[in-house]
């Protein structure tokens, strides 16, 4: 669906350890993409053909110009080159421009106006199942969370390029507004003024776990950092905000404690 995240990839300097990491933490199925001269993998949730992430290493190259390991996010678009024209007009900027990968799909890297990166793309979709967002399948992605630069302005951008609807609002108080999103009606993440401690925008993402207080535990004893949380959220669910042990940021969402 146009305007929807669909894929989420790490990259990071140490690709074995965090296929370990993940795979224990989140239950995912790290496999090879099987891409000709490319070194990605899939991380697969049981039971379904599709993978829902995937990681690539973080080379020494991309290290010196200053970039950490990260997640991105990939938003689903049927014109990269369009959209990415569109994106530059309105204060964004193409961080790579859009550009082929035989036999998955054309992408570009873009930022948005206020310097969160995330990246468009028109996949050459694989036959398959993968959970559907929203799901609370354990592996798959829950919700996607923008500390953003600013509040109303960004969701103007965002709402223009995607078609992004708002939903439910929740005044946190000092914290501002936490502003839910949504691809036609259906809620699909949040955005929100970004904290002091965060140094600039950006977005994170949420996995699913079966039960919150064991997969902290599963991360901790692996090396991962608790940043903020655990606590609950509207609607029932609990969420903690973590680093792994590589340096990138993540977390985790479950119904259930």
């Amino acid at each position: 669906m146009q305007g929807s995240f669909f894929w989420y990839e790490l990259m990071t300097p140490d690709t074995a350890a965090a296929a370990e990491f993940y795979g224990a933490v989140v239950g995912w199925i790290p496999k090879d993409s099987g891409m000709p001269g490319m070194d990605y993998t899939v991380f697969h949730v049981d039971g379904y053909q599709m993978g829902v992430a995937g990681m690539m290493k973080l080379t020494e190259e991309f290290s010196a110009q200053g970039m950490p390991p990260n997640w991105t996010g990939y938003v689903l678009v049927h014109d990269v080159d369009a959209m990415a024209a569109k994106l530059a007009s309105k204060g964004g900027t193409i961080q790579r421009p859009p550009e082929d990968i035989p036999g998955v799909g054309r992408f570009a890297i873009v930022a948005d106006p206020f310097g969160a990166v995330f990246a468009i793309m028109d996949p050459q979709m694989p036959e398959g199942q993968s959970p559907d967002m929203p799901s609370m399948v354990p592996g798959a992605v829950g919700w996607n969370e923008l500390y953003a630069g600013k509040g109303e302005e960004v969701f103007a951008f965002y709402a223009d390029m995607f078609g992004w609807s708002k939903e439910m609002a929740v005044d946190m108080g000092p914290m501002g507004i936490y502003q839910c999103f949504g691809v036609n009606g259906t809620a699909i993440g949040g955005m929100m003024p970004k904290p002091e401690g965060v140094p600039q925008a950006c977005w994170g993402f949420y996995f699913i776990v079966d039960g919150l207080d064991a997969a902290i535990d599963r991360a901790t004893s692996r090396g991962g950092k608790v940043l903020n949380g655990p606590h609950e959220v509207p609607g029932g669910s609990f969420i903690v905000n973590c680093l792994d042990p590589q340096g990138a940021a993540f977390s985790l969402t479950s119904a259930k404690r």
